[in-house]
């Protein structure tokens, strides 16, 4: 594993270099006319601050990450990785277009080679300024709208928590449970959230004030470790629910991204993050049912282990998980990865209602109407809000938290309340 991080950052390190040698020369073309050396020189001194900051933090990270046990490690190395995007993801779109103006410029000049007269003008000057070179401002033009964009995400997008209303309605359902207000949560990620506290806190105000009567949490308490929550207990037992608060495991609470020491280590580690799950008020499913019982009338919840395509784990039985409650006459499953759902759960077992997380939207998307479109849609084709087939259905939160760049764009933190209705 450290062979394989040492690997990855000399591969970014080399790709800092070369993006930036590049891009340097398409600034270089931009500003040769400025009249003032002062202004010039400034804009060199700043080009080059941020990639020599940025390859300083990784050589940095290398003596620490990912084989120290420390949450806050973790949380800056996702800021520098947001940083990384801010400025490279930009940096990209810009070459692109001055390397389009060098292929017109070397096409220009090999033409001319071969041309009889021998001369051709190769800077296509129109009205003052060279076609080549307007490309290249065009190219900085257009990395304004990533910039601000991830600029943006990080500053607000991760903050900018949304409520996400769903009315599902059922046949089947119990009379008692008509109107029944289930809050789903998911992917808090709280290692991620350090120094933000009141941002956490507006969260869990923001669900309490929808008065619901169970609030499921769909895994992924954590980054890594179960230290994450030092401090973030007393806060996170604030949630509210009439009826009580369930939760299960989602991939990154079982620690499988982290060289522990050895097997004990990490099973200490998961052992304590499931008491901390106790510790805030609620009950961890393992594979495993409950039932919320309403003047004799009986509603049947499900929890599985995480289970997820490789090369996420399979830790989920749900065969298991659903003794005691295959008699009831409706059924909510937590599953944390959506991928369940057509892999075990729809027209092969009897539930109504699954909840899920995991995918994050992948932080960044478009939601606009009816056009709703992220990146991760390519691997997760079930990947945010709700979904219906066969008189089942499945709602894919978009997560409370992060993880990896510290932001969002276009995809904000959510929080779902959805009322069951009786048909």
């Amino acid at each position: 594993m450290k062979e394989r991080f040492i690997m990855i950052m000399i591969f970014f390190i080399a790709f800092i270099l070369l993006v930036d040698v590049y891009s340097f020369k398409g600034i270089w073309l931009l500003i040769s006319d400025t009249e003032s050396n002062l202004i010039k020189y400034s804009i060199y001194i700043v080009y080059w601050i941020i990639p020599l900051i940025i390859i300083i933090f990784l050589l940095y990270f290398r003596t620490l990450t990912p084989f120290e046990r420390e949450p806050k490690i973790f949380r800056n190395f996702f800021l520098l990785a947001g940083l990384f995007l801010l400025f490279y993801i930009p940096k990209l779109i810009f070459i692109t277009f001055h390397l389009t103006e060098d292929l017109f410029y070397l096409g220009k000049w090999i033409i001319s080679k071969f041309s009889k007269s021998g001369e051709i003008d190769i800077t296509g000057n129109t009205q003052g300024i060279s076609r080549v070179k307007f490309l290249t401002q065009l190219g900085l033009i257009l990395a304004a709208i990533p910039f601000t964009s991830i600029l943006y995400g990080i500053l607000r997008g991760r903050f900018n928590f949304r409520i996400t209303h769903e009315k599902l309605s059922f046949p089947n359902l119990p009379e008692a449970f008509n109107g029944f207000k289930v809050v789903q949560i998911s992917d808090i990620h709280i290692g991620s959230f350090f120094g933000h506290e009141d941002k956490v806190k507006k969260a869990i105000e923001l669900t309490n004030e929808q008065n619901p009567d169970l609030i499921l949490f769909t895994g992924d308490l954590v980054n890594n470790f179960t230290e994450e929550l030092d401090g973030w207990i007393p806060i996170l037992s604030n949630f509210k629910a009439k009826y009580g608060k369930f939760s299960i495991l989602g991939n990154h609470d079982y620690g499988d991204y982290f060289e522990w020491k050895n097997d004990t280590e990490k099973a200490q580690n998961l052992d304590n993050l499931k008491q901390a799950h106790s510790d805030i008020g609620f009950k961890l499913l393992l594979n495993e049912s409950d039932t919320i019982n309403i003047n004799g009338s009986e509603l049947g919840l499900i929890g599985v282990e995480n289970w997820g395509l490789p090369p996420f784990p399979q830790y989920g039985d749900l065969k298991e998980a659903m003794n005691g409650s295959s008699e009831l006459p409706f059924k909510i499953l937590m599953s944390h990865d959506p991928s369940h759902w057509d892999a075990e759960i729809l027209g092969k077992a009897n539930i109504d209602l699954t909840l899920s997380g995991h995918t994050h939207g992948m932080q960044f998307g478009i939601e606009i109407g009816n056009v709703k479109w992220s990146p991760v849609k390519y691997k997760y084709p079930r990947w945010a809000g709700l979904y219906s087939e066969k008189n089942q259905y499945l709602y894919v939160n978009r997560g409370l938290g992060y993880i990896g760049y510290p932001g969002r764009v276009g995809m904000p933190p959510e929080i779902t309340v959805i009322e069951l209705k009786k048909t």
